[in-house]
């Protein structure tokens, strides 16, 4: 019987950096966008958080399947000093069910989160696009910046945090590794007006965005809404922007399309979805003077990718723990 690979969050991060991850996410829209992959969603609400299961599959080179569950509390840092964020990974061989390895989770969301945004930023934002408003400075603000910076020449960034002391460390963290002019500001408004890259990766249940912060032209990447109650862009703003979603399936019922087609300024056939851009079968016309917002639910197909490079790195390197799960 052949070993199921453990692997921990620390294997994890040795393995996969941002780079790889980035190059992994993009090949998985273009498959998604070319009908070569294939993925799905379920949520379940229990008192004080949840759980959701996002499940893919897609031939790289080899065929893969990956169920991600990840459990989502956001008072568990205050309550129990644990991470909001729980889970596992499980990548399979998808020709014959076995199992291959086991993950956390953690790292691998969320890296493959600030990916998508990277990618979604390559295909999306002004070529030259040099300044950027950073709304929500937790973990994933973090990844969010470094990758925006991996893909255009950010020169600048305005960071915005509920907690002043979470923006304050994040530019004193990145504007070093970066190279970049790092200020922290008063609101979500301050962030974004005059960027061209906006960045929201909070967990509001409000919009923190409507039409007259953004400035035309600019891209946005709302990659706080995952779950229906999760609110970052208004619905106007959303209805006078070119929208561009991961999976259309999941923005109208996770995303901040959910709540524009709710107020009835939307529809699901008003937006694109990323991998049709990436696959080469939809090519957007220039901007012009409408923003372009990137509504990033998060989707399966990226787990699969960057589970399949930690795996094939790790049995490459001898990495991680070898367990017999039928045995």
């Amino acid at each position: 019987m052949t070993a199921t690979l453990l692997l921990t969050r620390s294997d994890v991060a040795e393995l996969l950096d941002l780079d790889t991850c980035i190059s992994a996410v993009e090949a998985a829209f273009r498959l998604h966008g070319q009908g070569d992959a294939h993925t799905g969603v379920l949520g379940i609400h229990v008192p004080g958080g949840g759980f959701h299961i996002k499940a893919g599959t897609m031939r790289l080179s080899r065929p893969y399947f990956v169920a991600k569950t990840n459990a989502n509390f956001p008072n568990n840092p205050a309550q129990h000093g644990l991470p909001t964020i729980q889970g596992v990974v499980l990548l399979a061989d998808a020709e014959r069910g076995t199992p291959l390895a086991l993950l956390d989770s953690m790292e691998i969301t969320t890296l493959r989160t600030g990916a998508a945004t990277a990618v979604a930023a390559k295909y999306l934002a002004p070529e030259r696009a040099s300044t950027v408003g950073l709304i929500g400075c937790g973990v994933q603000g973090w990844v969010q910046l470094r990758a925006v910076a991996k893909v255009r020449p950010i020169r600048s960034a305005r960071v915005f945090d509920r907690d002043r002391q979470h923006a304050e460390a994040l530019a004193r963290g990145l504007a070093s590794e970066l190279g970049i002019t790092i200020d922290v500001v008063k609101d979500p408004g301050s962030a974004a007006r005059g960027s061209e890259i906006v960045v929201t990766c909070t967990s509001s249940h409000q919009p923190i965005l409507d039409v007259a912060d953004v400035d035309p032209r600019a891209f946005v990447a709302a990659v706080g809404a995952d779950h229906p109650e999760k609110h970052e862009i208004a619905p106007a703003l959303l209805a006078a922007s070119r929208v561009v979603v991961d999976i259309v399936d999941q923005a109208a019922t996770l995303g901040d399309l959910h709540h524009a087609i709710a107020a009835g300024v939307m529809t699901r056939g008003d937006v694109i979805e990323l991998g049709q851009i990436v696959a080469g079968k939809v090519e957007l016309p220039p901007p012009g003077a409408r923003v372009t917002v990137f509504d990033s639910t998060g989707m399966a197909l990226q787990d699969v990718a960057a589970a399949a490079a930690v795996f094939e790195r790790a049995v490459a390197a001898g990495r991680g723990t070898p367990v017999h799960l039928a045995g």
